[in-house]
């Protein structure tokens, strides 16, 4: 017989008993609805799931300034100043895996508003990139500053949470003014709450501004090669201790702190103390790495076999942690996939051993009349596959609406798997052949003289 033949002939048998096949299939319709549900659901849950992880900051990438050493002894990880604006810029200019960069400006000052105080964990001064980078683009209430912020170092900031709470208890503090170092600044946006860290630590316990503010005003500082964080002095911007600055005699007085603050100079070197950034994704972290310190490289003019003048980190923990959680949903669905499938072929092969015993005679006469075993197999075969095909047809269906309706009943994550669709279609024919050929082999084993005396 011809494969045509042979697949017509299927077809016959199976609509002879439209409502036992339609039975017959009902295992595989279950069980490819229930995978596709779950890979659909799944991969909604997994990317959310990712989506946290990286919120806290799994794809981003630390590069710090370079180390200090003198006399034989290191004085650690920034102590030396080699990180600029314009590295940032090239960063984002010249990365392709790099999907965001900030510059950034640390400090450690008490905040004021009124009669309370509070000293916050992080005072950073950065671009609207900052927000970017740590997917922290939804404020709770105001707006962000703007580029004009930054070049014309205005005293504008945003605040977390905790300082909201700490500062203000309860009142808004849009349009507010506090003071960092004796510098005003007024409030101009309050940042979403973000809670703690991998390590425990508040992000909400924060205060982001120009980082041109910080640097030139908080910090007092315009062409240094320290780290600004932790160069805090007896002598710096505002301080209280100098209200009355004395000066010595001569014929142009000296410009006091105060005014080098408020009209800080243009330099030719500003130097940062790190820069934040973001790569497109956790997979493509170590092209990003390797693109950044190539671009580094090259703008600090390092010979080959010198050794760098920054750092590079990056949170591997937190990537090995999205690694576990995403390895352990997809064996957890795989898993169950294979459980329903196995059921659905086992109820396929067991309605297919009852329409062997069903034929036999039939079986006995198409023997009879010269049909070979290897036909016999062939058609039995056939039915099997096309059954757990359009039981496979079917749950895709069912499982995609069913995925639907619990997005919009129960408000899940759901995300479409082409895959997964791909893959019901092939387990289908895959059942079809291994839980179909014992049948088919024992009806191609017949003896047709028996079959045919067979009642």
């Amino acid at each position: 017989m011809k494969v045509h033949r042979t697949i017509k002939t299927a077809l016959e048998a199976l609509l002879r008993n439209p409502m036992r096949a339609m039975l017959t299939t009902l295992g595989i319709v279950i069980g490819v609805g229930a995978v596709i549900a779950m890979m659909e659901i799944g991969n909604g849950s997994s990317s959310a799931v990712k989506k946290t992880i990286a919120s806290m900051g799994a794809n981003n990438i630390l590069v710090l300034p370079g180390t200090a050493s003198s006399g034989g002894i290191t004085f650690g990880s920034g102590s030396i100043m080699t990180l600029t604006p314009g590295d940032c810029e090239a960063i984002i200019r010249e990365c392709p895996s790099v999907l965001n960069a900030a510059p950034v400006v640390r400090a450690r000052a008490q905040v004021v508003y009124g009669n309370r105080n509070w000293v916050p964990a992080y005072i950073y001064g950065s671009t609207t990139s900052f927000l970017k980078v740590r997917d922290w683009t939804n404020l709770s209430d105001g707006e962000v500053f703007s580029n004009r912020d930054i070049l014309n170092t205005n005293k504008v900031c945003l605040l977390g949470q905790t300082l909201v709470r700490e500062l203000f208890q309860g009142e808004s503090p849009i349009g507010k003014e506090i003071r960092i170092k004796n510098v005003s600044f007024r409030v101009i946006g309050v940042l979403s709450a973000k809670g703690a860290n991998m390590m425990g630590m508040d992000q909400d316990d924060t205060i982001i501004a120009p980082w041109t503010t910080i640097k030139y005003r908080v910090t007092g500082s315009t062409l240094a090669n320290t780290n600004q964080s932790s160069s805090a002095t007896s002598s710096s911007v505002n301080s209280l201790s100098q209200l009355y600055p004395g000066g010595s005699p001569s014929l142009y007085p000296e410009q006091s702190d105060v005014q080098a603050a408020d009209n800080p100079m243009p330099v030719r070197f500003a130097n940062i103390d790190q820069i934040m950034t973001a790569a497109v994704s956790t997979s493509q972290i170590p092209t990003a790495i390797q693109q950044i310190t190539e671009v580094l490289r090259e703008r600090h003019r390092i010979r080959k076999g010198e050794p760098d003048d920054f750092n590079i980190r990056n949170m591997s923990e937190m990537i090995d942690t999205l690694s576990s959680t995403t390895k352990l949903m997809t064996n957890l669905l795989l898993s169950v996939a294979l459980i329903s499938l196995i059921v659905g072929g086992v109820g396929i092969m067991n309605i297919m051993l009852v329409s062997v015993t069903e034929r036999t005679r039939e079986i006995g006469l198409r023997m009879a009349v010269g049909a070979r075993a290897r036909d016999i197999l062939r058609q039995f075969l056939v039915e099997s596959i096309v059954l757990c095909l359009v039981g496979g047809g079917l749950g895709i269906v069912l499982g995609h609406g069913g995925s639907k309706l619990v997005n919009f009943f129960l408000k899940w994550p759901i995300e479409n798997s082409p895959g997964a669709i791909a893959a019901a279609i092939l387990v289908s024919a895959v059942v079809g052949i291994v839980f179909g050929y014992y049948p088919a082999w024992r009806a191609s084993r017949f003896d047709p003289i028996e079959a045919l005396r067979y009642e």
